[in-house]
This record gives C-alpha cells, sequence and structure tokens, in this order.
C-alpha cells in the first residue's frame, strides 16, 4: 500500500463501500443561496491536481527541465497544449474549457493553495473546506450561508445526494440528503480501490485480498483509461436541480482520483476527460440559468515540480484553480508567477503559491452572491488580510 494512504478499520470500510457504491468517487450537495437568480457551484478536485500538467506554463523556459516526460509540446504542436494566451496553456483532455475560455468564460488561476502548507491530503482537503488555518465542525460555505434570508423568509432546507455530506456544506444552514438509486452491483472500480486502499492492512488485508480472488481479481488492478465516472451524470442532475424555478442555487460537488504518484500521464487523463465532460454537462442541463452561473474549481495543494523516478508527481504545495461560468469575467489566466528557475521554488521541490483561495473564494460571495462583508468575515475567520479578488464576475 502507498505510504501516503491510511490504513481504515471496518467500520469506514463498510461506510466507503456503501458510498463508493452509490457514487463512485463523485459526491454533490445543495443549499439555497440568498435572494436573486445567481448560481454558485464549488467543485473539489480531491486527491490534489497538479496544476503544472493541468495549465501548463509552457513559457516558463524551465519547466522541460523539471517536468521530462510530463512536459507537454506547446500550442500547434501535435499533443500539445491548448493555449491560453501565450503563457500558459490548457492539457488537451480539457477541450471542452478551452472552448469556455474562448467564449470568454473561463479564468484559470495559478500559483494558488489553501489556508494550509500540509502535504497531507486529510489535513489540507480540512482546512481548504473549513476556510481556516485549523479544522472546523462547520465549511466555509455553509458559514457563508448562515442566516441569510430568500424573498424575507429562512432560506430553504437543501438537498445532499451522496453517501456523505462534505465539510465545505456542513454547519447550521439546513442540507436535506438524497441517495440515488444503487446499481446492482457497484462498478468494478470500486472493487480496485477497496483494495488499493486495504491489501497491506494487517487485519482487514488477508480478507479484502481473498475477497478480490474469489471475484475474478488479480493483486494488480488498472484503472480502465476511459471511465465515465459518476461525476458526470452528477453534474449533469446538479444543473437540473440548479435550473429548477424555486429550487436551491448553491451546489458543492467532489471528484476523486487526482493522486498521481505514478505514471501519471496514463492515470491524469481519465480524470480531467471526466471534469471536462461534467463541467460541461453541468453548463448544457443549467440551459439559460449558465448565465448566472459561477463555479469555482480548487484542489487541496499542487504536485512536485519535478517528475518522481515513477514517472509521477508527489505532494506539493502551490496549483491551479478554475473559475468558470456565465457570469465569469474569463477568457483570461491570472497569476503572480513565481518562476520555477533556481531559487524560485518553495523548499526546493514545488511552485511557491502567490494566492490564497480564500481569496478568490470571497471576490465570488462578494460580486456574485452579494453577500456583506460580515457574512464573508464569518465565513473565513482570521483572515482579514485575504482581500478579496476583484474582477472576477462580469458587471
Amino acid at each position: 500500500m502507498n505510504g501516503h494512504l491510511p490504513m481504515i478499520g471496518r467500520r469506514s470500510l463498510l461506510l466507503g463501500l456503501a458510498a463508493g457504491a452509490v457514487l463512485g468517487s463523485a459526491r454533490l450537495a445543495f443549499a439555497t443561496g440568498p435572494g436573486g437568480e445567481d448560481r454558485f457551484v464549488v467543485v473539489l478536485l480531491r486527491g490534489a491536481m497538479d496544476g503544472l500538467a493541468a495549465v501548463q506554463p509552457y513559457g516558463d523556459p524551465a519547466l522541460a527541465g523539471l517536468r521530462g516526460p510530463l512536459a507537454l509540446p506547446e500550442p500547434g504542436q501535435e499533443g500539445g497544449v491548448l493555449d491560453l494566451g501565450g503563457f500558459f496553456g490548457l492539457h488537451p483532455r480539457l477541450a471542452k474549457l478551452h472552448a469556455r475560455y474562448e467564449a470568454g468564460e473561463l479564468l484559470a488561476l495559478h500559483a494558488v493553495c489553501g489556508p494550509t502548507r500540509s502535504r497531507s491530503h486529510f489535513e489540507a482537503q480540512d482546512m481548504l473546506e473549513s476556510g481556516a488555518e485549523q479544522r472546523l465542525s462547520s465549511g466555509w460555505l455553509n458559514r457563508a450561508l448562515a442566516g441569510v434570508e430568500s424573498d424575507g423568509r429562512p432560506v430553504r432546507p437543501g438537498i445532499g445526494i451522496g453517501g456523505d455530506l462534505p465539510l465545505l456544506l456542513r454547519g447550521t444552514t439546513p442540507v436535506g440528503m438524497y441517495a440515488p438509486s444503487r446499481p446492482d452491483r457497484p462498478d468494478p472500480d470500486l472493487y480496485a480501490r477497496l483494495y488499493e486502499l486495504n491489501h497491506a492492512d494487517p487485519v482487514i488485508g488477508p480478507a479484502v485480498t481473498e475477497g478480490m480472488r474469489a471475484r475474478g481479481f488479480t493483486e494488480r488492478v488498472v484503472p480502465r483509461e476511459e471511465q465515465r465516472n459518476g461525476f458526470v451524470r452528477l453534474a449533469e442532475q446538479a444543473g437540473r436541480i440548479l435550473a429548477a424555478p424555486g429550487g436551491p442555487r448553491v451546489a458543492a460537488m467532489d471528484i476523486g482520483g487526482w493522486d498521481t504518484h505514478q505514471a501519471q500521464r496514463g492515470r491524469l487523463a481519465p480524470v480531467l476527460t471526466a471534469l471536462d465532460d461534467g463541467l460541461d454537462a453541468l453548463r448544457i442541463s443549467l440551459g439559460d440559468a449558465w448565465s448566472k452561473t459561477a463555479v469555482l474549481v480548487m484542489t487541496e495543494f499542487g504536485r512536485t515540480a519535478r517528475v518522481n523516478g515513477n514517472e509521477g508527481t508527489d505532494h506539493g504545495t502551490g496549483g491551479a484553480a478554475f473559475v468558470v461560468g456565465g457570469a465569469v469575467q474569463g477568457g483570461r489566466a491570472l497569476a503572480d508567477w513565481p518562476g520555477l528557475g533556481e531559487g524560485r521554488l518553495h523548499e526546493n521541490r514545488d511552485l511557491a503559491p502567490t494566492r490564497d483561495l480564500r481569496s478568490v473564494a470571497k471576490g465570488l460571495l462578494q460580486d456574485h452572491l452579494r453577500l456583506t462583508p460580515s457574512a464573508i468575515a464569518r465565513a473565513f475567520p482570521e483572515s482579514g488580510a485575504m482581500e478579496p479578488v476583484s474582477g472576477l464576475i462580469r458587471t
């Protein structure tokens, strides 16, 4: 088992099996926002997306030496990145997102990070969703919406879809739960993930291994290249619910599979495709409401600047994020670029972060959902130095 993954107990294994059987590696939750028709969606990429691969800084002269086999050709070449204005390029698996860039609806952010410099998935995800430098029992999005009234009435309960509500939306704002009907049998990829997490555990590992063999699995489980996972289906359903008259206006989604320590090229391509397809499915199902929508896509941290010996990348610091939607002032990349050259890397291994994602989220809450300064301060406690980023939303 990979050293960065935790041992989990029987109860956690059963809970994970129940959730995974329903949704695979994606979850979706809803809440009602302030009055008005603006929609806001947060997408969490669990596992740490490699921002240098998703949004490649092909204009940085140090890139090729650091990235080696992971560096993609420049725009215009076969298999090259999709240009974002002369310095950055989107991974070619994000072609639908690039179409949103050309339509002026995608803003790519780089050298960003969450509140912590931890390289632990679990700690960094907790801080990202808490919106603080320590884990809180509620999420920043729930706190931002707490007590907000719609048309003079308390907000309606939201709807959560999945086996577990993300921390981002936990708190005093009511959120209901709904689980779609599960298939007759879990997807084979669920078994693969359970095996990867548990086969080395001295207590439950032997039983897991024997169970896999009984179902025809070998100990070497390779993810399928082109898996249209639950994220795409959930994104499509989210768009329908958000577009409905009188329905919720805020959603939180997540998609796993971004932890690419080995063979990154092959492992990253299908999950990028799923993200690209899912965000486009959200756009299509929202219909006319897309013009009033902003989607924040973020991950707990970036990955190492240098490729490792397994043609993958390890846990890093600075990374990339996206803001996309018909309400977004896009068609550009936004970065205070620190550079990848000698002496420029954080701790001589990671992209140095120059912007806190809390500032991005604050800007969207302020200019898109038009929340008050007090509501934003409640969402992000003790973060007065993080000024909201302006200009993210069309005026």
